[in-house]
């Protein structure tokens, strides 16, 4: 059988008592921190008017637009209204489920409120927020390779893994995909960006750019991998993914198109 077996790694790292720590919310906690800590140095760094407090409530924002607007995501756009027959199994995020495109939705609205709360340009904000929130996705994608879930399609590449909830058939590794292309590649471009002076004093061309980056990898990616079982492929031969990422395209273009217009005007 061609194909590397899997790993067979426990989701759990350790457990005290009935308390289990998992490296899916390993990576989530993470994440946070490192993007936090970042977002802050940098705002210390070109004096943009944030106090260290400022950030803390920013982190705490972001961090809450992640929980309940990918929670809220998963409900809406693949429970296929399951969850409406037990609403308490909502608030169980600890059974997973959870989407991305959720969570942007999620922290797109609470920096919004944040910025407004202490009266800050808000593509400011967001411009601060985007360059780091591919740290998150870097880890949150290894945590999916380690849980054995969201794995790829069928293939005969020589890198295929046999995941034992794919039925232990070779497959596109595509959690590993998604964290060099959503994480390290995007990471990449989106900080060589914040460098470029242009790109940090025009609000809103960073933030379109992660948009707009975010939504051709995952575009690609799709390719790759397994569509949700309870849904398989929608209209085109699309899959979700894939079909929430056009908005996502088409915002993040705006961003930038309305930047290099406001150039060409001026």
């Amino acid at each position: 059988m061609t194909g590397f077996a899997y790993p067979e790694i426990s989701p759990v790292i350790f457990s005290l008592g009935f308390i289990e720590v998992r490296w899916y919310s390993m990576a989530y906690l993470v994440g946070i921190l490192l993007g936090w800590w970042l977002a802050e140095a940098r705002a210390k760094k070109y004096n943009w008017g944030l106090s260290k407090t400022n950030c803390e409530d920013l982190a705490f924002a972001v961090t809450l637009g992640i929980i309940a607007g990918g929670r809220l995501g998963y409900v809406l756009f693949y429970g296929e209204g399951q969850y409406w027959q037990n609403p308490l199994e909502i608030f169980a995020v600890w059974h997973g489920g959870m989407s991305f495109h959720g969570g942007i939705i999620g922290v797109i609205t609470a920096t919004y409120i944040f910025a407004r709360m202490i009266k800050y340009p808000y593509l400011k904000i967001t411009d601060l927020v985007a360059p780091v929130v591919p740290i998150g996705i870097f880890f949150g994608r290894l945590a999916n390779f380690i849980n054995g879930e969201l794995w790829g399609r069928v293939t005969d590449v020589a890198w295929a893994v046999r995941f034992p909830r794919g039925g232990y058939l070779p497959r596109h590794p595509s959690q590993i995909y998604e964290a060099f292309l959503e994480g390290i590649a995007l990471f990449i471009v989106l900080n060589l960006m914040w460098r470029n002076k242009w790109c940090r004093e025009h609000n809103g061309v960073i933030s379109g750019t992660f948009l707009l980056g975010y939504a051709a990898c995952r575009l690609i990616v799709e390719q790759y991998r397994e569509p949700d079982v309870q849904l398989g492929f929608l209209w085109l031969g699309l899959t979700m993914g894939q079909w929430l990422s056009v908005p996502i395209t088409l915002l993040g273009a705006y961003l930038i198109a309305r930047q290099i217009w406001k150039k060409f005007l001026i």
